[in-house]
C-alpha cells in the first residue's frame, strides 16, 4: 500500500507540473502575440502666409544742443507719421513712442572727448493685419532717407517688418490630421507586406509643430512672410 500510494502521489505531482508547464507556455505565446506591433511616423508640411506684421521704424539724431536734438527728433517723427498716413495706415495701426535724448557727458565713465554731447532716438511702430501693405511700405522708405533721416530697426538688428502667424490654431488641427493619415497609410502598407492585419492603436505622440521661414533657416526669426509648418507624429499599432 505504501508503495502504491507513493506511486499515485508521484503521478499526480507529475501531472500537475505538466499542466502548469503547458499553461505557462501558452501564456508566453499569448504575450508574444500581444506584443506584435509596428511603430510608424507620420509627416505633414504646409507653407502658409503670415497674418500679422509688426514694423519698427527707429530714427536717431545727435548734436551739441539738447533742444536742437529734441526738435530734430520731433520733426523726424512727424515725417514718419505723415508717410504712414499717406500709405493708408490708420491711427489704430500706428503707435508713436516717446522721444529719448541722452546726455553722454552725464553717463557713468563718460569721456569728455565726445564730439557730440546729446544722442536722441525715437520709434514709431506699425502693427497691422494688412501684411501686404506693411511689406510694400517697408520697401518705399527711400523718401524718408533722402530727407536726411537716419532710419534703423527695432534695436535687435531687424530693419524690416516682423511677420507673425496668429491664426496658428486654425492650421494646427488639419496639419495633425494629415500627419495621422500619413502614418496610418505607412502602417497599413507594412502590415500587408508582413502578412498581418493592422490592429488598434496602442500609443500616439502627436509631436511638436515646428515653424520656420522660407529662407532655409532652421528657425523662424520673423523676417519671412511665408512660414513653413512641419510636424512629425509617432504612432504604435497592434498587428493581428
Amino acid at each position: 500500500m505504501n508503495t502504491l500510494s507513493r506511486l499515485i502521489a508521484a503521478l499526480l505531482v507529475g501531472a500537475g507540473i505538466a499542466a502548469a508547464g503547458f499553461a505557462v507556455s501558452q501564456g508566453l505565446e499569448r504575450f508574444r502575440m500581444s506584443d506584435r506591433s509596428v511603430t510608424v511616423k507620420g509627416l505633414a508640411e504646409k507653407d502658409v502666409e503670415s497674418d500679422f506684421a509688426i514694423w519698427t521704424l527707429s530714427f536717431r539724431r545727435a548734436g551739441s544742443d539738447f533742444g536742437s536734438v529734441q526738435q530734430a527728433l520731433a520733426a523726424d517723427r512727424d515725417k514718419v507719421l505723415a508717410f504712414l498716413q499717406q500709405r493708408g495706415f490708420t491711427e489704430a495701426e500706428v503707435e508713436a513712442r516717446p522721444l529719448q535724448v541722452q546726455d553722454l557727458f552725464a553717463r557713468e565713465y563718460a569721456q569728455g572727448n565726445q564730439p557730440l554731447r546729446f544722442n536722441g532716438t525715437g520709434q514709431v511702430l506699425v502693427k497691422s493685419a494688412r501684411v501686404g501693405e506693411v511689406e510694400k511700405a517697408a520697401l518705399a522708405v527711400d523718401p524718408l532717407i533722402q530727407s536726411g533721416m537716419q532710419l534703423g530697426g527695432d534695436g535687435e538688428g531687424a530693419t524690416g517688418p516682423r511677420y507673425q502667424l496668429r491664426g496658428f490654431n486654425d492650421i494646427k488641427a488639419p496639419l495633425l490630421a494629415e500627419a495621422t493619415r500619413n502614418a496610418r497609410e505607412q502602417a497599413d502598407k507594412f502590415a500587408a507586406e508582413a502578412g498581418a492585419r493592422l490592429g488598434p492603436l496602442k500609443n500616439a505622440n502627436q509631436g511638436a509643430i515646428r515653424i520656420t521661414g522660407d529662407d532655409g533657416n532652421d528657425y523662424d526669426d520673423g523676417s519671412s512672410r511665408t512660414k513653413r509648418l512641419r510636424v512629425v507624429s509617432t504612432f504604435e499599432y497592434e498587428l493581428e
